[in-house]
């Protein structure tokens, strides 16, 4: 029996044992954007710290921000010439409103058939205990043939405000030959998933003052502007009729797609179907010329993620809002600059806004796009997933964004590797967020398999 088979026999004898230290975790409210968890925040920094201090580390440590904390751990194999694993994750979850569509509290994990429900059961507490339950699995019946570190935080749902810098003052204790991102996900459950491209975003926010206070509308309507009025249309003349989006200089540096990237977006089996029952919704609808999997992940996009004005409560209330807001967010993709794409947004707004209102635009947060079909250990990663699914790896370039991988590749000079075992259907950042607990157990058997074959090359 070779020491992978070995490994991940340990782990099928003890996955009820092992699977608890997940639920556990997941038990823990860690939802960074409310400080009322400020606590919980630190409690779920601890356990991880204590998780992987149980499994041997030679060094664990808590670094205070001024946010949450950040934990780094360290596993030295004890051969000089080892190479170095560096894994990144994060213990921060969204909030959970609205509370009453979950079917479940939201932090009691539950298993229903073959799903576990939870919030953070995939983004990312799941992923995160992946690797550490199969990193056990292999101390447990061999010599570890790698260096491994760890590198967690507690803001990545907040935009990671803390975590630049840390790595810009810590190069030397993050140094390492490969990094391995389990953000991401797979694109259906007998599909595993290597992700080579990321949009990056940039996320703004508008708000339109008119009058000192909320008016009453029989009396002044017709001769106040209103804020929500106002916004709504400024809000439909960011897209042109055709679905791309209408800022002026906002596509002038996208590279157009050519035949070789298109057939491999076209290899992944997803169709419109597939995207229809994951979102519920009637139809698709994007920029023209492009199919879904294109639009997904390799052109930019502009969306409108909240909007506030008014009075919104049961019944009625008859007023001119004093004011209107909606926070904004375009996924880009590479050669455009996130700063910039802001500029054009605010000059456009800007241009279009009316004289009767005060408008303010204001940047929250800028990553650029990232693009690694060479990260080290890629083959090592695909080989792994390959053999447990049987089937061969999907490659992908994903909507979403996780700027950290920018930031270590201009950091510590090393690509990462980003793959997951989520699925589009689990439901994260909203009510009723899951697992699919097949895939998860699977992934635990790859990453073994990885982990093991990247120190032997």
């Amino acid at each position: 029996m070779s020491k992978s088979e070995q490994a991940i026999q340990y782990f099928r004898d003890n996955q009820k044992l092992m699977t608890g230290s997940y639920l556990d975790l997941v038990r823990i409210p860690s939802i960074s954007t409310d400080p009322d968890h400020k606590a919980d925040m630190v409690k779920a920094a601890q356990f991880l710290a204590s998780t992987l201090a149980d499994l041997g580390f030679d060094r664990v440590e808590i670094f205070e921000t001024k946010m949450h904390p950040i934990m780094f751990a360290e596993k030295k194999s004890g051969n000089p010439n080892a190479k170095t694993l560096l894994i990144y994750g994060h213990y921060d979850v969204q909030p959970v409103d609205p509370l009453d569509e979950w079917k479940s509290d939201p932090f009691e994990p539950e298993f229903r058939g073959e799903y576990l429900y939870a919030r953070g059961a995939s983004d990312m507490k799941g992923q995160v205990m992946a690797s550490i339950i199969a990193l056990d699995s292999v101390l447990k019946t061999t010599n570890l043939p790698i260096n491994i570190k760890y590198l967690l935080e507690g803001e990545e749902e907040i935009g990671s405000p803390s975590l630049e810098g840390f790595i810009a003052d810590h190069t030397d204790l993050l140094s390492c030959d490969m990094i391995l991102n389990p953000d991401a996900g797979m694109v259906g459950k007998d599909q595993p998933t290597l992700v080579y491209g990321l949009r990056g975003m940039t996320y703004f926010e508008v708000r339109v003052d008119g009058p000192k206070a909320d008016l009453h509308s029989g009396l002044w309507g017709g001769n106040v502007a209103n804020p929500a009025i106002v916004l709504s249309e400024i809000i439909a003349k960011l897209h042109n009729p055709d679905g791309s989006v209408a800022i002026h200089g906002f596509y002038d540096r996208v590279a157009p797609l050519n035949d070789e990237e298109r057939e491999q977006i076209a290899a992944n089996q997803t169709n419109e179907q597939v995207f229809l029952e994951v979102t519920g919704s009637p139809a698709l609808y994007g920029e023209a010329g492009y199919t879904p999997l294109e639009r997904q992940g390799a052109r930019p996009t502009l969306d409108v993620n909240g909007f506030y004005s008014g009075f919104i409560g049961e019944g009625a209330k008859t007023i001119i809002p004093a004011y209107a807001k909606a926070k904004i967010s375009c996924r880009l993709v590479p050669n455009q600059d996130p700063v910039e794409i802001f500029e054009l947004a605010k000059k456009y707004i800007l241009s279009i806004a009316p004289d009767t209102v005060r408008i303010k635009v204001f940047l929250h947060s800028a990553g650029p796009a990232y693009l690694a079909n060479d990260a080290p250990g890629a083959q090592n990663l695909v080989d792994a997933l390959s053999e447990v699914w049987q089937t061969p790896v999907t490659f992908k370039r994903e909507g979403g964004s996780i700027p950290v991988a920018t930031v270590m590749q201009r950091e510590l000079g090393v690509k990462s590797l980003l793959t997951g075992f989520g699925l589009p259907d689990d439901a994260i950042h909203s009510p009723n967020e899951r697992m699919h607990f097949p895939s998860w157990l699977k992934g635990i058997e790859a990453l073994i398999r990885f982990y093991l074959s990247f120190g032997e090359d």
